[in-house]
C-alpha cells in the first residue's frame, strides 16, 4: 500500500473515530438520537442506511467552463462516499465535457473510492424544457440526452435537473427562484414578477408533462433514472407539485430530489416533505438555514432539524444519498463539510 493510500486510510479512520465528538457541536452532547443511531448499527459499514455525499459545487463556482477536478480531490480527501458533478453551461458540453475530461474524472473517482450519486444539468443548460416552442424544446432535450450519456459513462444512476419555470414568466428578472424577498423595499415598492400577456398556465403544464416523459425516455435509454429538484417559482416549487407531476406520468424512473433548505425556505417542514414524497424520494440535498429562513448558513449555525430529517428518512426506508449542498456563505467550507460528514455518520 502506497503512502497516499495509507494517508487517506488514516484520515478516514480518524474521522470515523472522532465523528461523534465533532457531531456533538451540532446535535448537542448526550443527544438521545446518538444512542438510537448506535443501537440501529449506524456507520459506514451499514449499507442499509442512507449514504453521505457532497456536491462538487461546494468547492467551485457556477461559471461556465469551471474545472471540477480540484473540488473532486477535496471531497475525496474529506472522506465522502459520493459526489454530484454538474454541467454548468450548454457550451461546456462541447468544450469541457470531452472524452479526456471524463477519463480524468473517472480516474479521480476510482482513486478516492467515490461514486457519482447524480449527474446534474444546471438550469441554463436545459432551461427551454418548459418552452412552448418545439425547436427550443428540442435543443434542451438534446442537451439533456448528452448529459445522460455523460452521466452513464461516469457510472451515475441518476440524471438530475432543477425544475424550469415557464419561459413567459419572470423575463428580464434574472434567476427567478432567488427572487423571494425584498429586504430593502422602498416606500410604495411592490413585490412583482413579470408575466407575459397571454400566459396560459394549463398549456404550459400539459406541455411540461409531455416534455418530462421525453426526458425519461432518454434517461432510461442510457440506463438512468431522473430526478427533479424543486425551487421557488418553478413548475415544481414543492413536494406537492412534484407528486402532481408524478401522478400524471406514473413512471418509477421519475423521482424527487428534495432540498431541505429550499423546502424550509418556503415554509414546508422537511420531515413532512420526506413523508409526503415517500417511495418517490431518490436523492436529498442537505443544508442549514437561519432563523428567518432565507439565508443558507453553515451546517450547525442555523435552525435545520437534522435529527428529525434523519428520523424521517429512516421511517420511509430511504437508502439513497444525502449530499451537502452548502451555499458559498462566508466561512470555512471544508470544515463545514467535515462537520456535516461527522454529524450524518452519527445520525444515520
Amino acid at each position: 500500500m502506497g503512502c497516499d493510500m495509507l494517508e487517506k486510510t488514516d484520515r478516514r479512520g480518524f474521522l470515523a473515530r472522532c465523528g461523534a465528538a465533532m457531531a456533538a457541536g451540532v446535535l448537542g452532547a448526550g443527544s438521545p438520537w446518538s444512542a438510537a443511531a448506535a443501537a440501529a448499527g449506524s456507520g459506514p459499514g451499514n449499507r442499509t442506511r442512507p449514504k453521505i455525499g457532497c456536491v462538487s459545487w461546494c468547492f467551485h463556482s457556477f461559471a461556465g467552463g469551471t474545472n471540477a477536478e480540484a473540488a473532486l480531490d477535496t471531497i475525496g480527501q474529506i472522506g465522502f462516499e459520493g459526489v454530484e458533478l454538474i454541467v454548468l453551461a450548454a457550451e461546456d458540453l462541447k468544450t469541457y465535457w470531452t472524452d479526456a475530461t471524463v477519463d480524468r474524472l473517472r480516474g479521480q473517482l476510482e482513486r478516492h473510492k467515490l461514486v457519482v450519486s447524480q449527474f446534474v444539468l444546471f438550469q441554463p443548460v436545459v432551461e427551454d424544457l418548459s418552452s412552448l416552442d418545439a425547436e427550443q424544446r428540442r435543443r434542451s432535450l438534446d442537451a439533456f440526452e448528452t448529459g445522460c450519456r455523460l452521466g452513464a459513462r461516469l457510472g451515475a444512476p441518476i440524471v438530475n435537473i432543477v425544475a424550469p419555470w415557464p419561459r413567459q414568466f419572470g423575463r428580464g428578472q434574472g434567476y427567478i427562484p432567488r427572487y423571494y424577498e425584498m429586504p430593502d423595499a422602498k416606500p410604495g415598492e411592490k413585490f412583482h414578477i413579470n408575466i407575459a400577456p397571454g400566459f396560459d398556465w394549463p398549456q404550459v403544464w400539459e406541455q411540461y408533462i409531455e416534455t418530462t416523459r421525453a426526458c425519461l425516455e432518454r434517461a432510461k435509454t442510457h440506463g438512468l433514472k431522473m430526478t427533479i429538484e424543486h425551487h421557488t417559482h418553478t413548475l415544481i416549487p414543492d413536494t406537492t407539485a412534484f407528486l402532481r407531476l408524478w401522478d400524471a406520468i406514473r413512471d418509477p424512473a421519475l423521482g424527487l430530489n428534495l432540498d431541505v433548505g429550499w423546502t424550509l425556505l418556503q415554509r414546508e417542514y422537511p420531515p413532512l416533505a420526506i413523508h409526503k414524497a415517500g417511495r418517490h424520494l431518490m436523492n436529498v440535498h442537505m443544508r442549514d438555514i437561519d432563523g428567518a429562513m432565507r439565508r443558507f448558513v453553515h451546517v450547525g449555525q442555523g435552525v435545520m432539524d437534522f435529527q428529525a430529517i434523519a428520523q424521517a428518512l429512516r421511517a420511509v426506508g430511504f437508502t439513497g444519498f444525502c449530499s451537502i449542498e452548502q451555499d458559498k456563505y462566508p466561512g470555512d467550507m471544508e470544515e463545514t463539510c467535515r462537520r456535516y460528514l461527522a454529524m450524518m455518520r452519527e445520525l444515520l
